[in-house]
């Protein structure tokens, strides 16, 4: 099933369940904070799935009914590390993959795309937690950054790092233009202060310990 003239598909995974994204390039919905036109959710099954904190959500399609997409988010979580050996998700990223644009992941989504068999001889990032599990890996370069891009897959640190890789992604598939409306729009402009010396923690990423000299600590 190709996409519609015109259009483009996004998917956005969390865990057992998708969220896809379908707006016209060039329309105020494709980079307004508001989000797309369409919006709907992706899942093994339309069963109600229940995750952390007793949210329940109601998936409108299953993974078998999903369309090709041609950018697939995939975020992260505890779940990562029972979801990499779900064969039902890692082949949904598999065949996905096959004609997806880009990849992307957010904090240890990193796992589910190399379970997928996409990440392996690239690099790559994860939550500052996961970083030597990555490496553990043994076949992916990893790169201490808040994102780290390597042809069309990319990945991103811990939580908050995912709106600095989904900007930067936005900038180089639609322009800095459309970035800049919708990072004004989210009012994303990151302080420079750090709690707590955080960046004196002994397993800080690379980038936060150097950032240790621009930053103003309370």
């Amino acid at each position: 099933m190709k996409a519609p003239s015109g259009h483009w598909h996004q998917q956005s995974l969390q865990f057992k369940y998708t969220q896809a994204l379908r707006v016209r390039p060039g329309s105020r919905a494709a980079h307004s904070a508001n989000g797309p036109e369409n919006c709907f959710i992706i899942a093994e099954s339309k069963s109600p799935i229940l995750c952390a904190r007793d949210l329940s959500v109601n998936p409108h399609i299953s993974f078998e009914d999903c369309p090709p997409l041609d950018y697939l988010l995939v975020p992260g979580g505890r779940g990562t590390q029972k979801e990499v050996y779900n064969e039902a998700l890692t082949g949904f990223v598999r065949r996905q993959a096959e004609h997806c644009q880009a990849l992307l992941s957010v904090c240890t989504g990193s796992f589910i795309l190399h379970a997928a068999g996409q990440l392996s001889g690239k690099k790559a990032t994860t939550h500052w937690a996961s970083l030597e599990r990555l490496r553990a890996l043994g076949d992916v370069e990893v790169i201490e950054e808040r994102f780290v891009e390597d042809g069309s897959i990319w990945t991103s640190a811990g939580i908050s790092a995912g709106i600095d890789l989904m900007l930067a992604f936005i900038a180089r598939t639609f322009g800095e233009q459309i970035a800049g409306d919708v990072q004004f729009s989210s009012e994303y402009f990151p302080a420079t202060a750090r709690y707590g010396k955080v960046e004196q923690h002994p397993d800080a990423p690379t980038y936060l310990r150097r950032s240790r000299l621009h930053c103003r600590n309370h």
